[in-house]
């Protein structure tokens, strides 16, 4: 995506867009049967299509099977929303001061109307479908863009949708940057995007034009702090599995790691270990590891080891977008793979003497959407947690709390705005309503002119209340 300063307008997007607006004026979304019913077919469509949609993964990014099923972890988050809905959609009685009784008060959430999903190419499915599931249970109509980077994923997408639901509810726009462009020039009652940070920008500059309240979930140069108080080999496995999972294009992905020092090289040896026993000794072989997604991003990555001391791996081949999992030491923090987020599989290893070094280090950065560490010492655990920012964090593992439903995900700073997944999905596309509820049987009229005499008791209300 480019600049928007001349958008296309799309009659197909702009005729979409109008019979989803009528479609939700007639008020069919709000109801919980309504939802509840979506919610279903969303997950019997899913349900029906997991091969298809494990194979989508697999063409575009060269996916093994094992991990194309993690894109179909949105049935576990159906289940999820579908168990607790109701609930969630009860109002909330609120208490009332002295001063407003008689009467009663409450929130009561309601939809936002009409939303934008646009999607990554990295988890092409999920990153849809997931905030799709957020927007149904709140009672919206939406339109998804999917990546165009990840093509077979994005036809999946739009096969699905359609044959699930009316084009006037949900309805997926496929196409490339006129596409985004043409969506973008129009108003939306909410903006969900998952991305990089330049094009997030993009996005808030384009929904701020029509005062359009936005989700961004962007990313960073996530950090991994790994202490000597720890099972060395446990940990080497957690990380080395999160950082080339997907071949390191994973949001979440351990960017770089912050090793104690006496024990650098130590560890360094473990993570050569895990890695031959994970991916054999030709790791191009190996049936177990992605390709980086597109020629664009094989050449970025490439381009970032450059001059850098490769300790494991290094092997690249463009024509399979193959880079072999590269473990990198002796960096220095000003080197340009320092400088972005990698979002591919290589790896740093950086050290520190003391633990204040290592925090300081990171709060020098912009704040990362995850942060690792692994330490079995509380008193580091609750420095690390009380002295830092991020959008989440780990304590001795990587990635896995992304799907816990019961927490928010996102970013916080350069990393995201907002959050979702769960019960946070549902409150990212409602509108929390208050709403005050008086009879007429009591009206005291001490707020009521003329005023004089009744200052001094007002003063009280305003104390006590």
């Amino acid at each position: 995506m480019t600049a928007l300063s001349t958008p296309t307008r799309s009659a197909s997007v702009a005729d979409t867009l109008q019979a989803q607006r009528v479609f939700f004026a007639t008020g069919e979304t709000k109801s919980y049967d309504y939802r509840l019913t979506q919610l279903k077919r969303l997950k019997a469509a899913v349900l029906e299509r997991q091969e298809a949609i494990v194979q989508a993964a697999k063409d575009d990014l060269g996916r093994p099977e094992f991990e194309g099923y993690f894109e179909i972890g949105v049935l576990a988050e159906l289940s999820y929303v579908i168990k607790h809905l109701k609930g969630w959609m009860k109002p909330q009685k609120v208490g009332l001061p002295l001063a407003q009784l008689p009467g009663s008060a409450w929130v009561q959430p309601e939809p936002l109307g009409n939303v934008l999903i646009i999607g990554p190419w990295n988890y092409p499915f999920q990153l849809v479908i997931s905030p799709l599931i957020g927007a149904i249970a709140a009672g919206n109509c939406a339109i998804i863009k999917p990546s165009e980077i990840a093509p077979a994923t994005s036809k999946v997408v739009a096969e699905l949708v359609d044959a699930t639901f009316s084009p006037d509810y949900v309805a997926v726009q496929e196409g490339g940057v006129e596409v985004a462009q043409a969506l973008l020039a129009e108003k939306f009652d909410h903006i969900f995007f998952t991305g990089g940070t330049r094009i997030g920008q993009i996005v808030m500059e384009a929904a701020a034009k029509h005062l359009t309240p936005v989700t961004l979930e962007l990313g960073g140069k996530s950090p991994c702090i790994v202490d000597s108080d720890i099972k060395l080999d446990v940990a080497a496995k957690r990380i080395v599995w999160g950082k080339f999972l997907n071949a390191g294009q994973t949001c979440v992905a351990p960017d770089y790691l912050l090793v104690k020092e006496e024990i650098r090289p130590a560890f360094v040896e473990a993570l050569k270990r895990v890695i031959q026993e994970a991916y054999g000794d030709d790791p191009a072989q190996s049936p177990d590891l992605s390709r980086l997604v597109s020629d664009r991003q094989f050449d970025r990555v490439a381009g970032l080891l450059a001059g850098e001391d490769v300790v494991i791996g290094g092997a690249q081949d463009r024509e399979t977008r193959y880079i072999a999992p590269t473990v990198l030491e002796n960096v220095s923090w000003d080197a340009p793979i320092m400088a972005e987020e990698i979002f591919g599989p290589v790896l740093p290893v950086l050290s520190y003497e003391r633990i204040e070094d290592a925090i300081a280090r990171i709060n020098s950065r912009p704040k990362p959407l995850a942060l690792y560490l692994f330490t079995q010492d509380k008193s580091v655990q609750n420095q690390v947690l009380g002295a830092t920012s991020s959008g989440g964090v780990c304590v001795n593992d990587v990635v896995l709390h992304l799907a816990i439903w019961g927490m928010p995900f996102g970013g916080v700073g350069n990393s995201g705005i907002g959050a979702y997944h769960g019960k946070t999905s549902f409150d990212t596309f409602s509108h929390r309503k208050s709403v005050l509820k008086k009879p007429f049987w009591l009206d005291i009229d001490w707020r009521y002119p003329p005023y004089a005499s009744k200052v001094e008791f007002f003063k009280k209300v305003i104390r006590f209340s």
